[in-house]
Parts: structure tokens; C-alpha cells; sequence
């Protein structure tokens, strides 16, 4: 079974090879590294092109432009070869090198369309401490009303689900991934597993956890995604999500 992780990345020089060294360190052999880049400028593909001949063909890439984060991940996808995809985001990388062998032992069972586990976040420069560990355990489609979704950057999927269901709607801000969950989960009854492991280590300050500006986006294009999937929510029970986010923060320190 062939396992697709895709990277999407514009201008991450100072992250990226952390990336990329723990993909390269997977223990899984029977896995393909698609990077979609944006048309970096600072080092970023200089970086990519070092690595790739390590990769003994394992990896394909492309530098373009493209009209946003969610535009990338769809070439990203379009471009995988894999069975199974998942995302693995350009200031992220993997905690340890057996989540993609986990990923692939999980997807041999037929019965089920993907899989999802824990993630944890860092602050740069201090990878050792976790601030904050977001368990997708107690996940249920159901909790999706309340914002809740299992982490996205576990989340890994048979590529013939995206092919059936489509790939994320670009019109979205920064709520295009918790779109796909409810399209997946609710309207197309996508059958997942959880898998108690910490997949992927996370450094602070991305596009959807910066600010109350960001948040209020995150809410309306939560309550948007619900609508347009004819699952119903408000503003209110949204926002429950980062009352939890809160209380994960707490139970670290």
C-alpha cells in the first residue's frame, strides 16, 4: 500500500527542513513526498531540490503560483499516487518515523475509509516542551456542531474519497479543512479510526490560531460549512471548541 504525505509551502526556509528530514525518516519504504510550492523566494526550493535525490524517487514537487493554502493542497492531492493521503503542514513535522507504518497497518483493514490520532504544539526554539496536546479521542461526528474535529494534520484518507467527495473549496479562508471534515463525516458517512498516537509535532502561530480577528473568521466559516452541508450549528456552540482549546492548554502547564 503506498502512502502520499503532501506539503504545501511558500517562503518556509526556516521550518521546512524539519519537514522534510521527518517524512525522509519514516520507516514506511513504500511512501511518496509531494511538496506543492508557491513560488518561494527565500530558500525554500533550494532546500527541496538538496533533498530530493535522497529520496531515491520517493518525491515529486512543482513551484507555481497558486490562489491560496487550500488551492495547494488540492494540486497536492490531484498529484499524489498514493492509496492513502494524508497532510503534513510546512512548519510541522512528524513526532517519531513509525506514523506513516502505523498509518499503512491501520489502512489494510477494507472496513474503513481513514484513520486520525493526537498532535501537539511547540513554541519555536522549544521543541522538547509541549504547551498544549490536542487528543482526537473523544472525537464523534456529532461533536463536528460544536466545532470539534479530529486533528487535521493526522488525518489520513483513501485517495478515492477525495476523488468521490471532492477537494477543499478554495472560497474558504481558513475554515476549509473543518468544511472537508463535516462533508466527509456527515454528508458522505466517511468511516474512520482513531489511533492513540501522537502523529505530528506543531509549532505555534499558524493562519487559524493567531488572534481574535482570526478566530471570528474561523467561527463564520465553521457555521458556513455546517449550512452549505445541511448540518445545523450557530456562532455560539462554535465557539465551544476554543473554551476546550483552553481547558487542553491548562491541563499542560
Amino acid at each position: 500500500m503506498k502512502i502520499s504525505v503532501v506539503t504545501v509551502t511558500y517562503n518556509s526556509v526556516n521550518t521546512i527542513e524539519d519537514t522534510i528530514v521527518s517524512v525522509l525518516n519514516q520507516s514506511y519504504d513504500n511512501l511518496e513526498y509531494v511538496i506543492v510550492d508557491g513560488k518561494s523566494t527565500d530558500g525554500t526550493l533550494g532546500l527541496i531540490k538538496r533533498y530530493e535525490a535522497l529520496f531515491g524517487g520517493r518525491m515529486k514537487w512543482v513551484s507555481e503560483h497558486d490562489n491560496g493554502i487550500y488551492d495547494a493542497m488540492n494540486k497536492g492531492l490531484q498529484m499524489a499516487s498514493g492509496d492513502v493521503v494524508g497532510i503534513l503542514n510546512s512548519d510541522d513535522y512528524f513526532t517519531d518515523s513509525d506514523v506513516v507504518k502505523t498509518v499503512a497497518e491501520n489502512m489494510t483493514d477494507a472496513t474503513i475509509d481513514g484513520v486520525y490520532a493526537d498532535v501537539h504544539f511547540v513554541r519555536e526554539g522549544q521543541p522538547e516542551r509541549c504547551i498544549r496536546y490536542y487528543s482526537s479521542a473523544r472525537f464523534q461526528p456529532r461533536w463536528l456542531r460544536f466545532g470539534f474535529m479530529p486533528a487535521h494534520p493526522s488525518f489520513y484518507v483513501r485517495k478515492s474519497i477525495y476523488e468521490q467527495a471532492g477537494y477543499y473549496k478554495t472560497d474558504y479562508k481558513i475554515g476549509s479543512d473543518y468544511e472537508m471534515m463535516v462533508r466527509l463525516f456527515i454528508r458522505h458517512k466517511l468511516k474512520a479510526r482513531y489511533i492513540s498516537k501522537d502523529f505530528v509535532t506543531m509549532r505555534t502561530g499558524g493562519v487559524s490560531t493567531n488572534g481574535i480577528k482570526s478566530k471570528l473568521t474561523l467561527i463564520n466559516d465553521d457555521v458556513r460549512a455546517c449550512k452549505e452541508n445541511g448540518y445545523a450549528t450557530n456562532r455560539l456552540l462554535i465557539s465551544m471548541k476554543f473554551f476546550y482549546k483552553w481547558l487542553g492548554f491548562l491541563r499542560t502547564h
